[in-house]
């Protein structure tokens, strides 16, 4: 028995793993792939800090998150968050991430949109995968033992107590169960129920998400998505706010600039899909940074760009669109990062810890998962806990999938979830548009009853994997829904036509419970 399970391997849980050993306690790290696959590879810009007092404040800092959130986030918690930040770059430095560094030799920092000073650190436009190879070596280092290729089936919880994790072995198709005192969830966001249209990996399926509802934990703010303003056309392959944050320029298709490159992303990403959805062509320019400055800054966007679009970003703008990045929703969680189900906590982007609100600052996801994943191991459990939980079920239930005949493809189903998302409840919706998509998820669901496997195979069968990933995505596809109609008001990442203004009877926070395998949706002041 382990003291501490993590269920993920990307940078929160990586961050957390390493603080948890250094504490002293017995960690495990589960993942359904390996660290250098995790989606924080795709950070690529940067991580926000205040490293010099005298060019910078921590209330400027507090100040520009507050403003990005649209007043949809705790103050409190956005200080203590900014005020983690200098040592965490500096613990970063210390593990051995290769920062970039000015003339002085002190660690470089870039601007970012919707911030009033330079206060991204970053090395080069690498900054994620950096990270993630320097955390996942030193975990190596210190021994902290892992679970590759390991699926989240859930989580036992026993009289509001969480104890348990049950997992299917990809490779072996084996259901194991691993009592812990203290379950991290460290999954990811929900982008990819925009499946054709996100820079997230395949991989990131909301799994964390799904399991914490089910067994009764409140979620929150589902409705705010951060769609990125600058993916290359037609690829959902992400081009670093560095390159407007170095000065790109976009541009429309005659050639005009048409918005501040440096306003909050709902703002550019609006503006951008605005010119996107009539056919026309966007463009980002960065020309006029020079060769020097693009080879030492941006390197992996010009060799994305030459790779992916034929375009050399020296001579040519880049034909660029929108797609989902990132979620400012998740599993509602208090400022120790605990959930409301008693020793499971989330962190990193699977949380709504009231940091990000309606719209989260480029270089902040970063410094939340190493900054806020050091701090959750400070309220651990140190009890042992009794778990009492018996998983055959879980292999009856796959016994039966295997020999379930199938009438209706999921893999089809899901390229139209995200197709009729992406058309009706992407950037911009209306309450009419989003019913629409509730009515398909609502048949999908009763369909549900014919979709299952083709693959009977019981090694490596990734096809069970990808159909209890679609039902996770399926049902937060439909929290999400639920939470855009409930929020009759546009703010940050959430636009509505039919309600293009903010209200201030909605400067609250969203909160989902799970009552009797329905959403309940109400409001809640921020606390």
């Amino acid at each position: 028995m382990y003291d501490v399970v993590v269920i993920g391997s990307g940078a929160a849980g990586l961050t957390a793993a390493l603080e948890a050993k250094e504490q002293g306690f017995s960690v495990l790290v589960i993942s359904k792939n390996y660290p250098t696959f995790s989606q924080s590879c795709q950070a690529q810009g940067g991580i926000n800090a205040i490293l010099d007092e005298s060019n910078d404040s921590i209330d400027d800092f507090v100040s520009d998150t507050f403003i990005a959130s649209r007043k949809i986030s705790n103050k409190k918690r956005i200080r203590k968050f900014c005020e983690l930040s200098k040592d965490s770059i500096l613990w970063l430095n210390k593990l051995g991430v290769p920062f970039t560094r000015d003339e002085n030799n002190n660690i470089a920092q870039r601007r970012f949109g919707g911030t009033s000073k330079k206060r991204t650190c970053y090395s080069s436009d690498y900054t994620g995968l950096k990270i993630i190879n320097t955390l996942y070596d030193t975990c190596v280092k210190n021994d902290i033992e892992f679970l590759h290729e390991e699926f989240l089936l859930d989580i036992a919880v026993e009289n509001g107590v969480a104890n348990a994790v049950i997992t299917l072995n990809i490779n072996k198709m084996k259901v194991s169960k691993y009592p812990t005192s203290n379950i991290i969830l460290a999954t990811g966001g929900y982008s990819n129920i925009f499946s054709l249209n996100t820079t997230n990996s395949y991989l990131t399926t909301a799994d964390g998400l799904a399991i914490a509802y089910k067994n009764k934990a409140k979620l929150s703010n589902l409705e705010f998505v951060q769609f990125h303003p600058t993916v290359l056309k037609e690829t959902n392959i992400l081009i670093s706010e560095s390159a407007r944050g170095e000065g790109g320029y976009l541009l429309d298709k005659n050639s005009n600039r048409f918005i501040d490159e440096l306003k909050t992303r709902d703002e550019v990403a609006r503006e951008v899909y605005k010119r996107v959805v009539k056919g026309e062509e966007v463009f980002l320019d960065l020309r006029h940074l020079g060769e020097e400055k693009i080879d030492e800054l941006l390197p992996q966007e010009r060799t994305i760009a030459l790779n992916f679009a034929n375009t050399d970003i020296l001579n040519e703008p880049l034909s660029i669109g929108v797609a989902a990045h990132y979620t400012m929703g998740g599993i509602l969680v208090d400022e120790n990062m605990q959930t409301t189900i008693k020793n499971l906590y989330a962190i990193g982007e699977c949380a709504q810890a009231s940091i990000h609100g309606a719209n989260r600052l480029g270089g902040n996801s970063l410094l939340e998962v190493i900054g806020l994943s050091r701090e959750v191991v400070k309220s651990f459990n140190k009890d042992k806990i009794v778990c009492n939980i018996d998983i055959k079920k879980y292999q009856k239930e796959i016994d039966e999938l295997m020999h379930k005949e199938i009438k209706v493809d999921f893999y089809k189903v899901k390229e139209q979830l995200s197709q009729i998302l992406f058309e009706k409840a992407s950037i911009i919706k209306s309450n009419s548009s989003l019913n629409e998509v509730l009515e398909f998820i609502n048949e999908q669901k009763n369909n549900l009853k014919y979709m299952g496997i083709e693959d009977k195979s019981t090694y490596y069968n990734r096809n069970l994997v990808d159909f209890y990933e679609f039902k996770n995505l399926l049902l937060i596809s439909e929290l999400y829904i639920k939470s855009a109609i409930s929020r009759n008001e546009s703010r940050g990442s959430h636009y509505k036509l039919d309600y293009e203004y903010e209200d201030e009877s909605f400067e609250k926070e969203t909160i989902i419970e799970n009552q009797d395998n329905d959403a309940f949706i109400y409001f809640e002041e921020i606390k």
